[in-house]
């Protein structure tokens, strides 16, 4: 049984959380190009089928998310003199910047069997290296502090720039490389403005990821200190893996994670859709909508902690739930009802930011909130089972995340083709059932999806007593080894 013997005490340095936080911005603006552009350009920049680019991006999501708990296992069981984390982290740097640019540059005047495989191959390498990246680096948050309310406080730090860097991308999009009417030549449809955004978000996703790596450095020595693995047979460490993912306090966030990310994928797909379709808005507009994000992020931060201290994490979050839910739906089902401003009308633009805003704080705030209760659970799960499983954690979160949302990103494709859009659509010239079906589908999933999570998270046992007790238990153990 492993136990930790050493840790140097102590309120993190707030130098240690703003750089901390800096490399999520390679994950914002990833998820960005991933949610609001990849469908869009290889569907109807490149030509191909929906249905296959939904496909091909959601085997990509499987592939990157079984290797993710392996990564996870990995770096549990690492020891070298630059910790478990770094190691990882330093690798990744320079395959992300490469695959991601070279994502976004397939070959011209490829069949449709050649542009899903260089999507597949492109997509899955990729995301495994941000995953090399992300999960060894989430997993240094139930590290770098046992404090109940730090925790929430360092996760914020982590979404700020996550969120930021992806909103900060996406109107930096559409306002600088896009046409003013997102559909139009030189717009949208443009496949030099794709290679515009990748030469420019290649490179700051691979800083973003360095700075990171390398300003959280000197922090390796303050970690916990563990004596070297066991060596066990490959189904052992198995059992002991599921086991872990199954614990009874992992298990709420690990299944209702499925459902949400279910709902997170089919909406991000369809954003682009919705906005240049169903609304009817302009680059500009869109670009100002993806600012309401910010606003979004910005009050997530003031929120997510006080509101936490008041009625715990998981009230909290349950509630942010059903506020997401209802921001997402509201304004499509009024404008299905006719009672919701026409397209052109000056009051719509005002009123989708708004619902944008509240939608992004209550996702943020959520998000902010799952994350520290994982964090949480590290602590349950050590004291049961005596073994530190951070990087498996979180890389099980990462896991069902990708994996469930590239099934709602395969949705996505196949409700595109169900509903009869064509490619190369021009807003107008797509009829109006045809637009109204695509919105009725995402809504009804949106909901069956986003409801059953918030019936499966609410069944989350730790509270911040049982936290509390946790961590003295354990810090006794460690002293008694001493």
């Amino acid at each position: 049984m492993e136990h930790a013997v050493t840790r140097k005490a102590g309120k993190l340095p707030w130098a240690t959380k703003l750089i901390y936080g800096v490399g999520t911005i390679a994950f914002g603006i990833k998820d960005h190009g991933f949610n609001a552009l990849l469908m869009i350009y290889y569907n109807q920049v490149m030509g191909l089928p929906a249905a296959w680019v939904g496909t091909a991006i959601m085997l990509a999501m499987v592939v990157d998310a079984i290797l993710d708990p392996v990564v996870g296992q990995w770096s549990d069981s690492l020891r070298s003199k630059w910790g478990r984390r770094h190691p990882f982290m330093y690798a990744s740097v320079i395959p992300v910047g490469i695959f991601y640019l070279l994502l976004w540059f397939p070959p011209a005047d490829a069949s449709h069997l050649i542009l899903f495989a260089y999507l597949l191959i492109m997509t899955t390498i990729t995301r495994t290296f941000i995953g090399v990246y992300e999960i060894p680096s989430t997993a240094l948050l139930a590290e770098f502090t046992q404090n109940y309310h730090e925790r929430t406080e360092l996760v914020s730090y982590r979404y700020f720039f996550g969120v930021a860097g992806g909103i900060l991308m996406g109107i930096f999009v559409f306002t600088a490389i896009f046409a003013d009417d997102a559909t139009a030549e030189g717009g949208l449809l443009d496949s030099a403005g794709y290679h515009t955004y990748a030469w420019i978000a290649a490179p700051l996703m691979a800083t973003a990821i360095f700075a990171s790596t390398i300003g959280t450095h000197n922090r390796i020595s303050s970690l916990v200190i563990l004596p070297p693995p066991e060596r066990k047979p490959l189904i052992q460490t198995m059992r002991e893996m599921f086991a872990t993912l199954f614990h009874r306090v992992n298990a709420p966030i690990f299944i209702g994670s499925i459902f949400g990310s279910m709902a997170g994928g089919l909406n991000a797909a369809l954003t682009i859709y919705m906005q240049a379709y169903f609304w009817e808005l302009s680059s500009d507009q869109i670009a100002l909508l993806t600012s309401a994000g910010l606003l979004g992020v910005i009050l997530a931060l003031v929120i997510a902690l006080p509101l936490s201290k008041a009625f715990g994490k998981k009230w909290t979050t349950l509630v942010l739930f059903a506020v997401t839910l209802a921001g997402i739906v509201t304004p499509v089902l009024l404008r299905l009802g006719e009672m919701f401003p026409v397209n052109g009308d000056p009051a719509l633009v005002p009123i989708l930011f708004a619902f944008q805003a509240l939608v992004a704080m209550s996702v943020v705030a959520a998000a902010i909130l799952t994350a520290s209760m994982i964090a949480d659970a590290t602590d349950q799960i050590q004291l049961s089972t005596g073994r530190q499983s951070e990087g498996l954690l979180f890389s099980a979160s990462t896991f069902i995340g990708k994996t469930v949302s590239g099934m709602g990103v395969l949705v996505s494709g196949l409700l595109l083709a169900f509903v009869g859009f064509p490619d190369d659509a021009k807003p107008g010239a797509v009829a109006l059932s045809t637009i109204n079906d695509l919105a009725l589908g995402l809504t009804l999933a949106t909901f069956v999806f986003t409801s059953t999570a918030l019936v499966i998270m609410s069944f989350y046992p730790v509270t911040k007593k049982d936290h509390e007790s946790a961590v003295e238990t354990l810090a006794r153990k460690r002293a008694e080894q001493l």
